[in-house]
């Protein structure tokens, strides 16, 4: 799919070049379509090589997170409620190990970690599926969980914020983690509705509601502050939240007597190398995507919102952020794309740089977690799988929108 949306974005921008031409005799159209893929395979090289020690301190610290028993940690937290949820799976069967040891993975950013362990996961899920090609009630939701993804640290949106010269990266980590738990949250119900699950089950119930009235009371308290005030306030939370985190990852593998300074090196090795690797991926895309906007194609479509928005009599700031969230359910490399040069067009500190940024870590990538999660086990059958999956999305892009008002206007 994604090749695929790489060679729409030159077939409409040549169109809307062509149009531009005949139409309005803008032949300089042409030249700053060259000049926009020239300076944005520069700009993606430069964002990649910046994003080197960043990548290599985030990394190295998740590494210390995961030798440290964090992971662990976490997946005894939640243990009980999985229990619950996925009732066809009967107790002790490794499917929760591994069920668990993910979705603490994915609420640490550890992605590297998370996919391999969901990967196994659904394996052990299909040892239990009675039809081999058809997705069953627990593969279905345990998808919805990963693709709305919970995010305790979205590093790597801190890490693009940084290199984009953000003033402060980590401001939009409250919004992050209010807009993906409420995609996770939204998912979940959906889901649980359609499968009929027991969600009234008290152990569900205070797990649930209890992490609902914690980021209920977070949005309320934000909500009656002055802006000055908000801003101060949810940037010192943001920044000590994470610096919490930090020393908790250090001290845990302390405590376990770890290599602190030799593992946090080997997890930093891996930031390099990962940093390398996408650069063509990140050249790829951005060279795209600013051909697009150079012919006028994006802006066109962008405009045409913004009128259907403005002749409603609403604020139109928010569609800016539009082609990050079409983008994100199919493609995590196009949605980034989209969030850097966002960023690059308007500013990582604008309205619409924290937008691009709340609404990427809003939730995961759908289809293509659908495609290798289910493409694993051979599922030629998902069900109600994207339908589910798909609304948890327009949850989480919805709370993006509406909790960067609410910060950052």
């Amino acid at each position: 799919m994604l090749n695929r949306i790489w060679a729409a974005f030159f077939f409409v921008a040549l169109a809307a070049a062509a149009y531009r031409t005949f139409a309005a005799g803008d032949t300089a159209v042409w030249a700053g379509m060259v000049s926009a893929s020239f300076e944005m395979a520069k700009t993606a090289f430069q964002i990649a090589l910046g994003l080197t020690g960043m990548m290599c301190l985030w990394l190295g610290l998740m590494r210390l997170g995961e030798k440290g028993g964090a992971v662990e940690l976490i997946a005894r937290a939640f243990a009980p409620l999985l229990s619950r949820l996925f009732p066809g799976v009967p107790k002790g069967h490794p499917a929760y190990g591994a069920m668990i040891m993910n979705l603490s993975a994915n609420m640490l950013g550890l992605d590297n970690a998370a996919t391999p362990l969901g990967i196994k996961a659904m394996k052990e899920l299909q040892s239990l599926n009675p039809d081999p090609e058809r997705a069953t009630d627990a593969q279905i939701l345990f998808l919805v969980l990963n693709t709305a993804c919970f995010t305790l640290v979205p590093a790597s949106i801190f890490v693009y914020r940084a290199q984009l010269g953000a003033a402060d990266p980590t401001d939009v980590c409250l919004p992050v983690l209010m807009a993906t738990f409420t995609s996770t949250l939204v998912g979940l119900l959906v889901t649980g509705l359609v499968q009929r699950l027991k969600l009234w089950d008290p152990v569900v119930l205070a797990y649930l509601g209890g992490m609902t009235a914690a980021v209920a009371g977070l949005l309320v308290y934000f909500s009656r502050l002055e802006r000055a005030e908000l801003e101060r306030q949810s940037s010192l939370l943001s920044n000590f939240l994470i610096f919490a985190i930090i020393m908790t990852f250090l001290g845990l593998a302390l405590w376990r007597r770890e290599a602190v300074y030799d593992t946090f090196v080997a997890g930093a090795k891996e930031g390099f190398q990962v940093a390398v690797v996408i650069i063509p991926y990140l050249v790829a895309m951005l060279v795209a995507i600013g051909i697009l906007r150079a012919s006028g194609a994006l802006d066109l479509l962008l405009d045409g919102v913004r009128w259907a928005v403005a002749s409603l009599g609403a604020d139109t700031r928010w569609v800016d952020g539009l082609p990050t969230a079409l983008m994100r359910p199919l493609s995590g490399s196009g949605s980034r794309g989209m969030m850097l040069e966002t960023m690059k067009t308007h500013g990582a500190d604008s309205f619409a740089g924290r937008l691009v940024c709340v609404i990427q870590g809003s939730s995961e990538t759908t289809f293509y977690i659908l495609a290798v999660y289910f493409g694993a086990v051979g599922i030629k059958r998902e069900r109600y799988a994207v339908p589910v999956g798909l609304t948890a999305d327009v949850a989480g892009y919805t709370a993006a929108v509406l909790l960067t008002y609410l910060f950052f206007t």
